[in-house]
């Protein structure tokens, strides 16, 4: 089945970044433990990743997706390069604005999210240089994420799920190649960041090229359906938004103690290992093949896809609007 085959190309390739991902985790246990470097990179790591968790690929995705497979449906793929356009102005814009803001009060974004970093100087400054080259991450990424948004609403999954490789192979090479040679294992860790942010947004946006998707950059405006893309990731921003909380109250109690940060984030990257095989490959699959399905009228069809994915008892009722 093609819905089978398109699971089975996320799930592969969300493995294979899984495991090199575990492999970067070895390693950065391996070169810099649970000290203070350590502590204060994934401090710098996580800045961008929260906020790109809340605003983009839950939120966003969840609200995008939908819309613009709607629309290449019901008004074609013209109309939808056009929804696409305006909906990359206003991200790029809000986001870039966020960035600098955030770059700017890094200081004091810091006191707020690890507190217990100002009882050791170099470690809270050190954690405000690493947060301030990683950051930009935020914005490559949100731009991934909507670019494979895009991608999978083409039915075009495999270059969206490829893209996190890049991330783990840069960081692999950097530890393994670069740190030997130049030192100072923070600051590579966070360059790294940064470049590889850059890296999957290009591999997208040629894969979106390629799919015969070529985007404009027009001047952002709030236009109706743009307003109602904002109304719908509301919920999602908020829901995501408690999680996230959740993680940053975690953060800031383990702040106090030298090494807690890493220690979670070890342990977490061990929970993250088998999360996406399975689960987000059906969910990233079905999200599109469900929202053009149904906005099409094949209610049968996607069911069908619904059964599928193994949820038999859950009963699909498009929504108007």
């Amino acid at each position: 089945m093609s819905l089978l085959r398109s699971v089975a190309t996320v799930g592969g390739y969300t493995g294979i970044s899984r495991i090199i991902g575990f492999l970067r985790d070895i390693l950065i246990a391996s070169v810099v433990g649970a000290g203070p470097v350590a502590d204060a990179f994934f401090v710098a790591f996580k800045l961008p990743n929260l906020f790109r968790k809340i605003f983009a690929e839950g939120a966003f995705n969840a609200a995008f997706v939908p819309l613009f497979a709607r629309c290449l449906e019901q008004e074609g793929k013209a109309a939808a390069r056009f929804f696409a356009e305006q909906t990359l102005a206003v991200l790029v814009t809000s986001l870039l604005l966020l960035t600098v803001a955030a770059m700017a009060g890094m200081p004091w974004l810091m006191h707020v999210l690890a507190p217990g970093f100002v009882e050791t100087p170099q470690k809270f400054e050190l954690a405000i240089q690493l947060a301030r080259i990683t950051f930009p991450y935020l914005l490559f990424m949100s731009l991934t994420a909507f670019f494979s948004g895009v991608l999978n609403s083409l039915y075009h999954f495999a270059a969206a799920a490829a893209a996190p490789i890049l991330l783990n192979i840069f960081f692999v090479a950097s530890l393994l190649i670069v740190v030997p040679f130049i030192g100072q294992p923070g600051h590579v860790m966070a360059w790294t960041v940064a470049i590889a942010g850059i890296a999957q947004f290009l591999f997208v946006l040629v894969a979106t090229h390629r799919a015969g998707l070529t985007l404009r950059f027009p001047w952002p405006r709030l236009t109706p359906r743009i307003k109602r893309l904002l109304n719908l990731m509301l919920p999602g921003i908020l829901s995501a938004g408690v999680l996230q909380l959740n993680l940053v109250v975690g953060m800031i109690i383990a702040s106090q103690q030298a090494g807690a940060v890493s220690f979670l984030y070890y342990a977490d990257r061990v929970y993250q290992l088998p999360l996406g095989l399975i689960g987000i490959a059906f969910g990233v699959v079905l999200l599109p093949d469900l929202s053009r399905k149904l906005r099409s009228g094949a209610e049968q069809a996607a069911m069908e896809s619904n059964d599928l994915a193994g949820f038999d008892h859950v009963t699909l009722v498009p929504r108007a609007g």
